[in-house]
């Protein structure tokens, strides 16, 4: 009977569509949970990086006692990586559009800058292959030596990333394409742009202490 009475008067005070409404309540911090979840995700993601980026410049320069062949850094076309990080970048643009179209109520304008946003990633993805295939024809694989292991771990790791950031674009596409995601439910689409921003600044690191840095 408490319950009931209790159940009866947290009605009258908030409402009963409040209760069946599926969007969640702020935390103490002001943010929601799935928000909070995301940022917890990338701090985490941070210090993996972090010690991936360590290992690589602790190995980049060691070809090991009993092995032989190039590192990575011998191989480098700067020009090309620089212009695939440039559409990298401009993909985090996009993100920002896609954002603020679906907060404006522009649907089509949203998918739009999602699948470009998805186009721009691909791309990246495309070139980070053909870097990679070019490495192999040029003796330098994976195994060759702790430099080459250390490289393609770490560069690997976070074209991986980019790909699951494209799938969760497309499927963010599809769900506003059939109508299951509307404006009041942006900040989906937000939490996935923090995502593809991690990821983007986290390349602008690699592309610098990898590509850049003798």
């Amino acid at each position: 009977m408490a319950d009931t009475a209790e159940a009866e008067t947290s009605e009258l005070a908030y409402g009963p569509t409040d209760w069946d409404d599926h969007h969640h309540l702020p935390t103490n911090t002001g943010l929601t949970n799935e928000k909070v979840t995301m940022w917890a995700f990338l701090g985490s993601d941070c210090l993996l990086f972090g010690a991936l980026i360590s290992t690589y410049l602790l190995c980049r320069n060691r070809v090991g006692p009993a092995t032989k062949g190039p590192t990575a850094a011998d191989l480098f076309d700067i020009p090309f990586t620089s212009v695939s990080s440039f559409v990298l970048l401009m993909s985090s643009l996009t993100m920002v559009l896609a954002v603020t179209s679906i907060q404006r109520a522009e649907m089509e304008q949203c998918k739009l800058w999602l699948l470009t946003t998805a186009a721009l990633g691909s791309i990246f993805i495309a070139g980070q292959v053909y870097e990679f295939t070019g490495f192999y024809r040029e003796g330098l694989g994976f195994t060759t030596n702790i430099s080459s292991s250390a490289f393609f771990t770490l560069t690997g790791f976070h074209g991986v990333h980019v790909s699951l950031g494209i799938v969760m674009l497309v499927t963010m596409w599809v769900l506003v394409t059939r109508g299951n995601l509307g404006p009041e439910r942006a900040e989906t689409i937000e939490i996935i742009g923090l995502y593809w921003h991690f990821v983007d600044i986290v390349w602008i690191v690699i592309f610098a202490v990898v590509y850049l840095i003798p």
